[in-house]
Parts: C-alpha cells; sequence; structure tokens
C-alpha cells in the first residue's frame, strides 16, 4: 500500500513547474489557520501571496479583495488551509530506499516475514542482496527474536538482510553473516551486540553498532540511484503536506547529492540536513561552518550525534535494569567521553548539537553534558536539541527547560510503543515516557515529527497520536498515559512553529505571517475543529511550496 501511495505520487501528481502566474495570487474561500507572533492560533479566510518571490503579502477575510484589485484569484470552495507542515527528525533517502526494498511492518509472524521476504526474493533475480525493512517481534505471538534458520531455508543463494522497524537491529541469513565474517568467535563491538544461541553461535540479529560489520558488505547506491531515491521520497512527502524536513543524520553521499539538486533548483521541498557525527568528513565540515542557503531549500548548521539504541530491541540506554530483561541496561553507541568530545567539537564549531537520546540513562548524560558544554548566556540562541527524548526520569524534565534544549519528539512512537513499553519500563519509569504534556507545561518547545520510514511519514497520525494519545483503531479507550495529552493547537505547533524554530526558521515558515514563504496545504477536512479521533484520516489535496503548487491530489 505504501509503495503505491508513493508511487501514484511520484508519477501521476508531482508537479514541479507551473504556468506562471501574475504576482500576487489572492486564495479566497479558505478555512485558514496560522500562528501569531506568540504562537496563538488565528484564522482567516483569505491568503495572497507573490507568485515571483514565493512569500506571503497578507492574510486576513474578505475585504483583502478591494486591496488586491489586480490578483490572480482561486476559489479554495471553503477548504481547510494550513502552513506546510514540518517534520522535525525525519529520513529522507531511508524512506527512498524502503521502495526497493521488501516491508515487512505489517508482518503478524516470524514465518509470515520470512514468506514476504521469499516471494519478493523471486521478484527481484538481478538483486546482488535481498534488503528489507519494517519487522518488529513484539507484535509477533512469540515476542521473540528471529533466527537465521526459517530465512536460509527461503532464500539459499543471495545473502538477506532485514532491518528492525527502529533500525537499530537488523536479521540476517546465514549467507549474509558468512559474508560479513560473523561467526561464534566474533566479537560484539563497542555499543553493539550479536545476538547468540545457547552454544555461543550468532543467531541471525544484530543490535546498534554490530549492524555495521554487517552493512559495510552491501553495496552502496551509485549517484543516480541515490537521486532517484531521494526524488521518489520527495514525491511522498508532498502528497502528505510536508514542505520541510530536518533530515536526521546524512553522510557525505548524501550531502553531496543535496548540494547538486539544490544548484539545480530541484529540490521541491526544504531540507534542513543535520550531519553525521560518524562520518570521517566531520571536521572538516564543522571548519567549514554551517551552510545557510538564503532560500531555506537547504540549510547545514547541525550535526546528529548518537547516543543510545531504541526500546524496542532493547538498546536504549537506562539507568535500571529492563523490567523484561534483568542484567540488561541497554547500549551506548557513542561512549561517555566520545560523547563529551565530539558534542564539544560541534558546540565550538558554532553548529546546533541534536543527540540521539531515548532511554533515561542516555537522556541524563545529554543533558550532563549540555550543562557543562553550554554557558548560560548562549543556551536560548543556540537551540540544541535531544532527538527522541523518549524515557526521561521525571527529575531530569525540567532539566530541558533550565538548560534550553529543545526535545524533538515523535508522537507515533508512543502509540507504536504502547504494547511493549510497560514490559520493558515497569510502571514507575512510564511517569517520564513520552511526556509531551509534561514538556509542554513547563515551556518546552517540542519540535514534532515522525522518525519515518520508522513509522510512516504521515504526519496526521502524528497529530492524531499526540492528541488523543490512540492508534487509528481509537485504542485503548481515553488513551495511553491520557495525562500526556496535548490539545490540537499545542499538536500543530510541534509540527509548524515550534520545528521551524527548532530550524532558526521561525521567521521564515511555520506560521503563515506576511514575509514568509507561502508554504502552505489544502485539506478535505478541518482536523482543527473536526472529530479528534477522525484527525489521522486527513488527506491532503494540494501542497504549495513558495507559492508553486507542486502536488494536487488525483
Amino acid at each position: 500500500m505504501l509503495w503505491s501511495r508513493i508511487q501514484q505520487a511520484m508519477f501521476c501528481t508531482l508537479v514541479l513547474s507551473t504556468p506562471a502566474l501574475a504576482a500576487p495570487v489572492l486564495l479566497d474561500n479558505i478555512k485558514g489557520y496560522g500562528f501569531d507572533d506568540n504562537r496563538q492560533l488565528v484564522e482567516f479566510s483569505s491568503l495572497v501571496f507573490d507568485d515571483e518571490s514565493g512569500k506571503i503579502l497578507a492574510r486576513g477575510d474578505n475585504s483583502l479583495a478591494a486591496s488586491y484589485p489586480k490578483a490572480s484569484k482561486i476559489n479554495a470552495q471553503g477548504k481547510t488551509l494550513l502552513p506546510g507542515l514540518i517534520d522535525g527528525h525525519g529520513h529522507v533517502l531511508g524512506l527512498g530506499q524502503n521502495l526497493s526494498q521488501v516491508d515487512l511492518r505489517q508482518s503478524s509472524s516470524e514465518a509470515q516475514a520470512v514468506a514476504q521476504v521469499a516471494a519478493f526474493a523471486k521478484t527481484q533475480p538481478q538483486a546482488q542482496w535481498i534488503l528489507g525493512r519494517g519487522w518488529n517481534q513484539v507484535l509477533w505471538p512469540t515476542q521473540q527474536f528471529p533466527s537465521t534458520q526459517l530465512l536460509d531455508e527461503a532464500v539459499k543463494d543471495k545473502p538477506v538482510w532485514l532491518t528492525r522497524v527502529d533500525g537499530h537491529a537488523g536479521w540476517a541469513n546465514s549467507k549474509a553473516l558468512a559474508l560479513a565474517g560473523i561467526d561464534k568467535n566474533s566479537i560484539d563491538p563497542p555499543g553493539g551486540q550479536i545476538q547468540r544461541d545457547a552454544n555461543g553461535n550468532p543467531t541471525g540479529v544484530l543490535i546498534d553498532n554490530a549492524m555495521l560489520l554487517l552493512e559495510k558488505q552491501i553495496p552502496q547506491q551509485n549517484d543516480a540511484e541515490r537521486e532517484a531515491a531521494l526524488k521518489a521520497a520527495f514525491a511522498h512527502l508532498l502528497s502528505l503536506g510536508i514542505t520541510s524536513v530536518h533530515d536526521a543524520g546524512i553522510d557525505e553521499a548524501n550531502l553531496l547529492a543535496y548540494q547538486k539538486l539544490a544548484s539545480e533548483k530541484q529540490l521541491p521541498l526544504r531540507i534542513y540536513a543535520m550531519l553525521s557525527a560518524t562520518d570521517p568528513k566531520l571536521e572538516s565540515w564543522l571548519k567549514a561552518g554551517p551552510m545557510d542557503d538564503a532560500a531555506d531549500y537547504l540549510d547545514v548548521k547541525s550535526v546528529k550525534i548518537y547516543g543510545d539504541g531504541a526500546l524496542g530491541s532493547r538498546g536504549a540506554a537506562l539507568l535500571a535494569d529492563y523490567s523484561d530483561k534483568k542484567g540488561e541496561r541497554g547500549l551506548l553507541l557513542t561512549q561517555p567521553d566520545k560523547l563529551t568530545a565530539v558534542m564539544k567539537l560541534t558546540i565550538d564549531a558554532g553548529f546546533q548539537a541534536n543527540v540521539h537520546a531515548i532511554g533515561d540513562y542516555a537522556n541524563q548524560l545529554v543533558l550532563d553534558r549540555f550543562e557543562l558544554l553550554t554557558k548560560p548566556e548562549q543556551r536560548e540562541a543556540r537551540r540544541h536539541r535531544i532527538e527522541h527524548a523518549q524515557i526521561v526520569a521525571p527529575k531530569d524534565i525540567p532539566r530541558f527547560a533550565t538548560l534550553q534544549v529543545l526535545p524533538s519528539m515523535q508522537p507515533t512512537h508512543a502509540t507504536s510503543d504502547k504494547n511493549m513499553a510497560g514490559d520493558r519500563l515497569g510502571v514507575a519509569r512510564l511517569r517520564g515516557a513520552y511526556a509531551w504534556r509534561s514538556f509542554v507545561d513547563q515551556g518546552s518547545r517540542i519540535v514534532g515529527g515522525s522518525d519515518f520510514p520508522v513509522e510512516l511519514a504521515n504526519p496526521f497520525h502524528g497529530l492524531h497520536a499526540a492528541v488523543t494519545r490512540q492508534d487509528q483503531q481509537n485504542q485503548p479507550v481515553g488513551g495511553w498515559l491520557p495525562e500526556q495529552k496535548l490539545n490540537i493547537t499545542e499538536a500543530l505547533r510541534s509540527f509548524t512553529v515550534d520545528a521551524a524554530f527548532g530550524a532558526y526558521q521561525e521567521k521564515a515558515m511555520g506560521s503563515l505571517q506576511p514575509g514568509m514563504w507561502a508554504d502552505f496545504i489544502l485539506l478535505d477536512r478541518d482536523p482543527v475543529k473536526g472529530p479528534a479521533e477522525q484527525i489521522w484520516q486527513t488527506q491532503v489535496q494540494q501542497t504549495y511550496v513558495a507559492g508553486k503548487l507542486l502536488y494536487q491530489r488525483p
């Protein structure tokens, strides 16, 4: 289903150029929502933008038409209009690459996942490797990690590598393990774990940094394949109303691809790129300084630093043992001394430090370092971030406000994790888990996102999860940890003006004020005043970036 939607968006509805319209343009008969300087929601029925500059000229009621008598007019027929939505944490290349891989998101058991892989392999006779993503053993009857056995029976002649839904574990067949030289004598790398059976033999599951032992054997995409994957992702994101993405961790090849597309004016949406802290080029990038695009299509001012793993694979670093596995406390992908050094290098170079931290121990480590490395008078301007801030010790939540560190959070993680988070953490630790309300009430601005392709990229799924704390079957009744719900205005801020703030872009996008980019979307319903349980069903009818229509629903 995901492929068919993206394919339709790619080939049917992405418009990279439109006939020139006489500036200005008056869009009227809309149910428009934006924000004012105080981040308060405002409503308007008319929007005027300059087609040539791509900037908003005015917003207001029907009287605006008299002030722009020569404007081209577009009747929106009463549709709801929102600012273009910003995904504050996604992986664009990963999303595009998923289109050529088997999607295991809906697999209901290990056997069913293997059957999908076998069927997919038959359609890929030229492929050197069979790749996939999306399995989640927590949703299977056994709730146990898979092994090589069934994969080996299904695909004997090619290596198979299947990434877990969270991207923090992978599942290989024996051929892939052999190519990587992983056997009984292999040593776990720092920040990684090779799952083993009772005899010490690898089971086929590799966690966090152990994944790198295998992934370096997979042939790299060439430039043309990488560019095609990016363009596929762009089309899909525009079809969902996403006009800007904070790309969470790009390597040198990805950056070069973005720079090429930007120079050719082939970036149809806005990219706020985080440089990967693990890339060998990091120090030279930092010495060159931040990249600031006046047109805001490619801004590079931040570094993605890797703290711990993920909760589902028990890689999130915790202060105490996992409740469902005594003796396990997760993994640090970057050891404490190295974490300090990389954060200091980033901060001293004038870049924003965006650190992945899911477990309460990882969050505490990162907060300690922000306290050590940032001067109080610099904190407000620097806007450093913790990516995910998923499980935080309650006593550490106020430190986000004190240190002026932004929580960058993904609402659908809570509704995806609700079936296993209690098992992993126990009741007491849930008080600081997925704690959106606690953050908002203390004045923290949440940078909202999805973490696609870990989750689906649809931002209306995130808005729905933030407001209801329920899945799309509206379960559980009343919401999971309902005391942490946001209202729709707060949730919408996190995907617009507050996400823009998290990229130093609140003066350019996110609230649809005059002088900002004319990035906006038209919808089939009103998610602000409509039933909360239906927010996730919202469909984007049109997407505009800088006043240009780039997506129109068939």
